[in-house]
């Protein structure tokens, strides 16, 4: 817990702007302002359908919107929270994510994770499988992606950061131990603390520096004080989700002026 009690980096926002509800001219839009207000990074997610709302809502794909927010942005970060490892070949993600990072000038960020929403699966075709098959796939994956990225031409223009999304303690946590520069959950402070340590006692045995790793936890449903807590454990990336039909962004404004208060 110490090493990430004492990580000095900055405090960074991140804004997940979910492609449903609302024609693309709004998405596009969300995004030039989370960057014009000072957003660090722009993520959206990896579904077919919607998942709040409608469930036959306006929906977007996740892959070709990064594609136009790398063209349409200059400074932000970009990247799916998260990708679904099993709707594509592993050589196949590992190529479009250096496309993108190239696009972007390096902006973006490899966010994943072994898939959930299960009619996704049934209406695209994917075989399902359990939640053991999925992570068993995305470890097998990931160093077939990392593999790839050294093989390609024109190579990626940096470590791409590969971020995890997820909190389970056998599999998950080991994935992010030997794989992640940044972990994405949702628990509560007791629950990061608990975690916290098990990823501890993971990265040792993979001889991973716990430190290298950036924790990432969602705002949704919470007020400072309780990001106050989370920043206290250690948490260092924020997100907050905003949704169509209209895009929240008073609450974007919200989040940077508490992360500005804190980075001072």
């Amino acid at each position: 817990m110490d090493a990430f009690k004492a990580d000095q980096r900055p405090i960074r926002l991140g804004v997940q702007i979910a492609p449903q509800h609302a024609p693309y001219a709004a998405i596009r839009e969300a995004a030039a302002i989370s960057e014009d207000l000072g957003a660090d990074i722009i993520f959206n997610w990896d579904h077919f359908y919607p998942l709040s709302g409608e469930p036959d809502g306006l929906h977007f794909e996740s892959w070709t919107i990064l594609a136009a927010w790398a063209e349409q942005t200059n400074r932000i970060e970009i990247g799916p929270l998260v990708n679904c490892n099993t709707y594509r070949n592993p050589n196949l993600q590992a190529d479009m994510a250096r496309t993108i990072d190239h696009i972007s000038d390096g902006r973006f960020i490899f966010g994943t994770g072994s898939g959930w929403f299960e009619r996704d699966y049934d209406e695209y075709g994917y075989e399902f499988g359990t939640v053991g098959s999925r992570l068993d796939a995305l470890a097998a994956d990931l160093p077939t992606i990392r593999d790839r990225w050294t093989k390609l031409n024109p190579a990626p223009t940096r470590d791409i950061p590969i971020l995890i999304g997820g909190g389970g303690e056998k599999k998950t946590l080991r994935l992010v131990a030997e794989h992640a520069d940044i972990w994405h959950s949702f628990g509560d402070v007791e629950t990061m603390t608990r975690k916290l340590g098990i990823l501890e006692q993971h990265a040792a045995e993979v001889g991973r520096d716990v430190s290298e790793i950036e924790l990432s936890n969602e705002l949704r449903g919470r007020d400072e004080k309780t990001a106050d807590e989370l920043l206290e454990v250690g948490v260092r990336l924020f997100t907050i989700g905003v949704t169509g039909p209209t895009y929240d962004i008073d609450t974007v404004r919200r989040w940077i002026a508490w992360r500005d208060a804190h980075n001072g």
